[in-house]
């Protein structure tokens, strides 16, 4: 099958617009703050829309050359979130493998890999058992998974100890490739390379003078918290913490009030921060409310309501739905456009599905074929270290603009 290139049309004139724009000392203008409570004067939220991006022209697909032949028994496996309060980054996942397995098995009549899901609820203390269900299954010789920090730690070893790869599109605290694990690979940047992007984001991007943190409880959110902390330097002044399933910020958005920020980063997850942004605009808050990753979804918007229009968010994730063909495909497939990690998870399914056409079809030989692996997916070029990490990843910011997410172009 061929992929058409897309181009990038506007990308050096938005990435000029970033830098400019942050070096700039505006007055208010359409799409920037005015000073009121919880400071916000005079920041740069004009930022240009990117509309296209750039596909690599030799990027491996799914279909291979059709002429794949495999074991009937061949299984892949996503284990992750299908329910759950942050479910909808888990199936943004599982339906960019399952695009991916559908177009190889339509080109490889003889090799029809079969796909498994196992349901995690992203929580770390389920997500034992289904990891243990799926490692004792002989057919299932690769997985795509775990999406959140929390459970991919709490997994690891039973990955190590049966020697089965998997490989995450979403999990990004930076020490889960410090556990001397062998079988676990990371399909985009870490926090260690989101912290500092989004640091230099809100501060010369946006020239935010004055940044409040929050963070929650989860493993990623801590994370990610340490690494803008550092990044924002005499920027950031003040922080606090917040639990899973918090309901009620006052306390929090009081101190932030108070302190007259201009923009307040949010280092956790969709389901409490909508509803942390939507309290802190309803108290007044005049600034740029930022998230990570774990915030970019529609849920975010559809639980915090017009209060999202504050909102812009960094990932090490590609805008999938700029990729046409892309796009289309996952549209067919799931009546949606593509979500966060939809893209990388249909790259890490196709970096397997590679391996197996290849005739690794046993999990050391799959596991081999990935530590080795040197190719292009749709999304980035895929290069792992010997600890799991890809070379030079990329990250991307987007901003709610007509109560939708759009992407705005590479930040770091």
């Amino acid at each position: 099958m061929n992929r058409k290139k897309v181009m990038t049309t506007i990308a050096t004139v938005a990435t000029l617009g970033l830098l400019l724009g942050g070096c700039a000392n505006q007055a208010a203008a359409p799409g920037s703050t005015s000073t009121g409570a919880g400071g916000g004067s005079g920041l740069n939220l004009d930022i240009p829309v990117l509309t296209s991006i750039e596909t690599p022209k030799d990027a491996v697909l799914p279909a291979g050359d059709g002429k794949a032949v495999c074991p009937a028994s061949t299984t892949l496996a996503y284990i992750g979130a299908e329910t759950g309060a942050n479910a909808q980054l888990g199936i943004n996942i599982f339906n960019g493998v399952q695009l991916a397995i559908n177009e190889h098995n339509k080109s490889n009549p003889g090799c029809q890999v079969a796909f498994k899901k196992f349901d995690t609820e992203g929580d770390p203390t389920k997500a034992t058992g289904p990891v243990t269900q799926a490692t004792k299954e002989d057919g299932i010789i690769g997985v795509i998974g775990l999406p959140f920090s929390g459970e991919s730690k709490a997994t690891g070893n039973i990955f190590e100890q049966v020697k089965l790869v998997h490989i995450t599109p979403a999990a990004t605290n930076p020490g889960l490739t410090t556990n001397g694990w062998t079988t676990f690979f990371r399909g985009l940047g870490n926090d260690a390379v989101q912290g500092p992007a989004a640091a230099t984001f809100m501060t010369k991007t946006m020239g935010a003078k004055k940044v409040y943190l929050v963070q929650d409880d989860s493993d990623y959110g801590i994370g990610l918290g340490a690494t803008t902390t550092k990044g924002l330097g005499d920027a950031l002044i003040g922080s606090d913490k917040v639990t899973t399933g918090q309901k009620d910020f006052s306390a929090t958005i009081s101190k932030i009030i108070n302190s007259k920020a201009d923009a307040v980063f949010y280092s956790g997850y969709y389901a409490e921060g909508a509803p942390f942004d939507q309290q802190l605009v309803a108290k007044g808050f005049k600034g740029a409310f930022v998230g990570p990753d774990g915030l970019k979804d529609d849920q975010f918007i559809k639980q915090a309501g017009d209060a999202s229009a504050n909102a812009f968010f960094t990932c090490p994730c590609i805008p999938g739905e700029l990729i046409p063909t892309f796009a289309s495909a996952y549209t067919a497939l799931t009546n949606a456009a593509p979500g966060t990690y939809s893209i990388e998870g249909y790259d890490a399914a196709t970096v397997l599905l590679s391996g197996i056409d290849k005739g690794n079809q046993d999990r050391a030989k799959l596991l081999d074929w990935v530590k080795n692996y040197d190719a292009s997916g749709l999304s980035k070029h895929y290069k792992w270290d010997d600890k799991g990490e890809l070379q030079a990843p990329a990250v991307y910011g987007y901003r709610v603009k007509d109560s939708k997410i759009v992407p705005i172009g590479a930040i770091g």
